[in-house]
């Protein structure tokens, strides 16, 4: 039966559509793997999109070199596509657990897919040619193109990665692509010699063999590329909309990772969590409604629990998994002692930043525990704006607390945080303190009026359930000595002048 022209330029449509769809979402891949391994999560987006971009404009350059069997080389350029970028998120995890170059990985790709989707709009402008008059031609194969883009976008966000992770997603691309891609070879198959024609379906059974096997093994070979980065044997991972959480185990203690960073050890978490919270309550004198910005673990929240006075907590935390593990996950069940599920505590899941601008509610104390600033999204909510909020949000003899970072791995930008909260209005009040497995990591606390150590020195420890915390210890919280580098010229960190990332990344990490 003799295929019609219009039939054949439909699916010659579809084909772009397909690509427009998988050229953006890889994109958003390889733009998200390189924050994760590499940090910064704007610079990488803006990175490989530019890359990509210059990869198609090179792409549509060399097509001119191809004068023949375009359709042949049109689904040549599919099937290569459909591999790469089905293996792109595992390629990236095997490099990152074996070398330091997984950089140099996830550019390349972005380079390839960038020349293979460049080469594609030229080709289909061609082949179509012989279908649709120039002025339709032109419009419609772009406008597919776009309009694949954009539905791609769409799943990314609100599907792939969400619902099926940075493991699996790459996967339905590769299948979409190798799926429209047969079905523009078998209608368009009388334009290509037999010759092609066998070699092609020859490869089609190869490629989808590949996929299918990856697919299969896909996670197997994640966590295996996962495993060679950590020192101890990985019990939980999983990629939520926002971060990739890691817990791995070694004897009876357990460690928490986002986006490879530790964020704590059940062996010596008490150490950080005991100054944070018992120096700030310690020094609060009414204790009717607490906020908790962050630590979805519920290790404050335990604490905060101890204070028989204690009224309602209110705890906000912007990865809706990260909550739910610190409810239900029996690892951190056990350790914060099911403190999530007390009817004190109300969880809410919001960014931080926005829950305070619509909020009206005044508080007793605010606790901030939230990531390291190690990017422009984080750095947000170290900013003279979100101080000024939490400022507005807190009673005239209410306490604040933020962590800090590292005074030592991280002078400059621990300084930094002081001098933006005193630029919001604060009195601050810096605190350290050496946590075994992290090095040595402060706080910033601060209030509406002069806060000073001789405050804590009068805390009353009597009668709280302590592992560590006692009288003596609050004396060496506020003795820092001299800073390691000279701080006279910081700078304060502001939403559209961001510093302290920038800060955080100059730190001495190579010393932690």
């Amino acid at each position: 039966m003799k295929i019609s022209n219009k039939k054949k330029s439909f699916v010659l449509k579809a084909a772009l559509f397909a690509t427009g769809f998988s050229g953006i979402v890889a994109e958003y891949i390889l733009s998200t793997l390189a924050s994760y391994f590499i940090g910064n999560a704007i610079l990488q987006f803006t990175l490989i999109v530019s890359i990509m971009l210059f990869a198609m404009g090179l792409g549509s350059r060399l097509s001119k070199f191809f004068n023949t069997n375009i359709i042949f080389y049109f689904v040549i350029t599919e099937l290569i596509l459909s591999v790469l970028v089905s293996f792109s998120a595992i390629a990236s995890y095997l490099i990152y657990g074996f070398t330091n170059v997984s950089w140099l990985v996830i550019y390349a790709l972005s380079i390839i897919i960038g020349l293979l989707i460049g080469l594609e709009i030229p080709f289909a402008t061609r082949i179509n040619n012989e279908f649709e008059e120039l002025r339709l031609n032109i419009s419609n194969i772009l406008e597919k193109d776009y309009y694949g883009s954009l539905l791609g976008g769409l799943f990314f966000a609100f599907i792939g990665l969400p619902y099926l992770g940075l493991t699996y997603t790459p996967f339905v691309l590769g299948f979409l692509n190798l799926v429209i891609s047969f079905w523009l070879f078998y209608v368009l198959k009388s334009e290509i010699s037999s010759a092609l024609r066998r070699i092609v379906i020859i490869l089609y059974a190869v490629v989808f063999s590949i996929i299918l096997l990856g697919l299969v093994f896909a996670k197997p070979l994640v966590l295996f590329g996962e495993q060679a980065k950590y020192k101890d044997k990985i019990v939980f991972s999983e990629q939520t909309k926002y971060q990739k959480i890691v817990i791995t185990k070694w004897k009876d203690w357990y460690s928490l990772y986002i986006n490879g960073n530790q964020q704590l050890s059940t062996f010596d978490e008490y150490l950080y969590h005991e100054p944070m919270v018992h120096t700030t309550l310690g020094i609060t004198k009414k204790k009717e409604n607490i906020l908790i910005l962050g630590g979805g673990d519920g290790c404050i929240v335990r604490e905060l629990l101890k204070y028989k006075d204690i009224g309602k907590i209110t705890l906000v935390d912007l990865d809706e998994k990260m909550l739910s593990l610190g409810k239900e996950h029996q690892i951190f069940k056990t350790l914060n002692k099911n403190a999530l599920n007390s009817g004190k505590v109300n969880t809410v899941v919001a960014d931080a930043f926005t829950f305070l601008e619509k909020s009206s509610v005044i508080y007793d104390a605010i606790l901030v525990d939230l990531p390291d600033p190690n990017n422009v999204d984080l750095n947000k909510l170290y900013t003279k704006e979100f101080y000024r909020l939490c400022y507005n949000h807190l009673e005239a003899n209410g306490t604040f607390i933020t962590q800090s970072g590292s005074p030592y791995y991280a002078t400059k930008a621990f300084y930094c945080i002081d001098k933006t909260l005193k630029s919001a209005g604060f009195y601050t009040l810096p605190m350290h303190n050496q946590v075994l497995t992290l090095g040595e990591w402060g706080w910033i606390m601060a209030k509406k009026d002069l806060v000073t150590p001789s405050d804590l020195y009068q805390i009353d420890l009597n009668n709280i359930p302590l592992k560590w915390l006692d009288k003596t210890a609050l004396i060496g919280l506020t003795s820092f000595g001299k800073p390691l580098v000279d701080t006279t010229g910081i700078e304060v960190n502001t939403i559209f002048d961001p510093k302290l990332y920038l800060y955080y990344k100059a730190g001495n990490w190579n010393l932690y």
